[in-house]
């Protein structure tokens, strides 16, 4: 049976037409290919649109996006028992007689191509007209093609599941997108803790009460499934007390999102740069980061199966747990990405150097803007002229008082000078980092940083732009990062 505006398509001069109708379908996952209508400020503008947009199949509107509307085949449509948003189906007006749960048939037959995912999906949550019908299961609607495309992604995926339980990531779960949406409260901005270049961070809380974060990866990546899956296998196999564990990961539809330990302090620049809470950071918890942010980071270059540079080191990628352990995140992203591309709010592939790090730890100064004697300089460059001046314990965080040993100060500031050095024999490697911190090792004299935007009588100094320029030539599995 024809839609009404269809039947009634060339029947403009008619004074009545009979006009369809929509079904709200509560607790949705919203079908893919949606038509975004953001000259539309309202629902009920959204729907006036819809209802005159004869190829308009279904609409929804939500407060944080705005207007869809669906003009293509409804695919990838689920429905949750809670949560979730409202879809409101086309629906031919026949006979008022006609039930509704008929009229929804009708119409199911009418629109080619639907698929309903998941088989929870029942005339109750489906059809529910005020509780008047019993629930009954409502078969899937897929064409041959579809048939045999999902047979084939369940092969595939119980040979990944099987291909997991043979290597070290048996205890990875899979989550399905119902339990991740109930998690997130469907992805609640109140439960966002961070944006990165890779995606969006949120709190989450399964069903047992256990805590979890949410990476809600970018769309922006070249990988398909599969090469999403292979990386998280690899990824699982990464373990140590300075990285953040992954435990589980979700592939469904386009999303693809993985399932962190949640770490109840959150990131290191909460408490860094905030006037109030830097105070909770001594010297003793400082010093304890950054040691214990070197070997997490030599662990990654030289004591992993993969060889991994971080490439997007900064305090905000630095969580930390209830006895303010610091854990590296992001430690294996950027191999789930494609390595030359920039990304968004990254703004440089290599990222803070751990140098840099270090003096802002020292500090709680970002490497920005500063001034000193009346010029603006950066960080680093307000770094070296105090160090040259024999002042170099004037860097520290006056939050801190006089409770620190000035030697182990000094050092970790030599230190951090000597990881930003322009030339990279002159940079220790994280192996030297880590004997160096502990005490075990001398170090030598710091020239001046690539980064200090000045000229020497000798030679010209690098700007950071050429400087991290030149530095992208690193891979990212590459053993010898800086």
């Amino acid at each position: 049976m024809e839609l009404n505006c269809q039947k009634y398509a060339h029947a403009a001069a008619m004074t009545t037409v009979e006009k369809d109708v929509f079904w709200p379908m509560k607790h949705m996952k919203l079908p893919d290919s949606a038509d975004y209508l953001s000259n539309i400020a309202d629902a009920e503008g959204c729907r006036s649109w819809c209802l005159g947009n004869c190829s308009c199949l279904a609409f929804s509107y939500v407060e944080t996006v705005g207007c869809m509307a669906w003009c293509k085949n409804l695919i990838d449509t689920q429905q949750f028992s809670r949560e979730g948003k409202d879809l409101f189906l086309r629906l031919v007006d026949v006979d008022k007689g006609v039930p509704p749960k008929t009229k929804l048939i009708i119409s199911l037959s009418t629109i080619s191509g639907i698929v309903l995912f998941g088989a929870g999906i029942s005339v109750c949550g489906l059809f529910k007209w005020r509780g008047k019908f019993r629930k009954m299961t409502i078969p899937r609607v897929l064409n041959s093609k579809a048939t045999a495309n999902r047979s084939e992604e369940l092969l595939r995926e119980t040979a990944w599941k099987g291909k997991m339980k043979q290597g070290d990531a048996s205890e990875l779960m899979v989550y399905d997108l119902d339990s991740i949406l109930l998690a997130t409260n469907n992805f609640d901005v109140k439960n966002k803790l961070g944006q990165g270049g890779f995606g969006l961070v949120y709190k989450g809380k399964l069903n047992d009460g256990k805590d979890i974060a949410v990476k809600r990866l970018l769309s922006s990546s070249g990988q398909g499934v599969a090469e999403f899956k292979n990386e998280i296998l690899l990824i699982s196999k990464l373990q140590h007390r300075n990285l953040v564990r992954l435990v589980g990961y979700c592939t469904e539809g386009e999303e693809k999102i993985l399932v962190y330990e949640y770490l109840p302090n959150k990131s290191l620049d909460a408490f860094l740069f905030d006037s109030k809470e830097k105070a909770k950071l001594s010297w003793g918890i400082r010093f304890h980061i950054i040691q214990g942010i070197a070997r997490g980071l030599l662990y990654l270059h030289r004591d992993s199966c993969l060889g991994v540079i971080h490439r997007d080191l900064k305090v905000s990628n630095i969580l930390l747990d209830e006895k303010m352990n610091p854990k590296i995140s992001d430690f294996g992203l950027a191999r789930m990405f494609e390595g030359t591309q920039v990304f968004l709010n990254t703004h440089k592939v290599v990222g803070t150097l751990f140098g840099v790090l270090i003096l802002e730890l020292i500090s709680s100064k970002k490497n920005t803007s500063l001034d000193y004697h009346g010029e603006h300089l950066n960080l680093l460059t307000y770094v070296w002229h105090l160090w040259r001046e024999g002042r170099g314990l004037d860097i520290m965080d006056e939050a801190i008082g006089d409770a620190f040993l000035p030697s182990e100060v000094m050092r970790c500031i030599q230190l951090g000078l000597l990881c930003v050095q322009g030339h990279a024999t002159d940079r220790p490697d994280m192996s030297a980092v880590v004997l160096m911190l502990s005490g075990q090792s001398d170090l030598p004299q710091p020239k001046q940083p690539a980064f200090t935007f000045q000229r020497s009588t000798t030679h010209e100094v690098q700007s950071e732009e050429e400087y991290i320029r030149s530095r992208n030539t690193i891979t990212i599995t590459m053993a010898e990062g800086r």
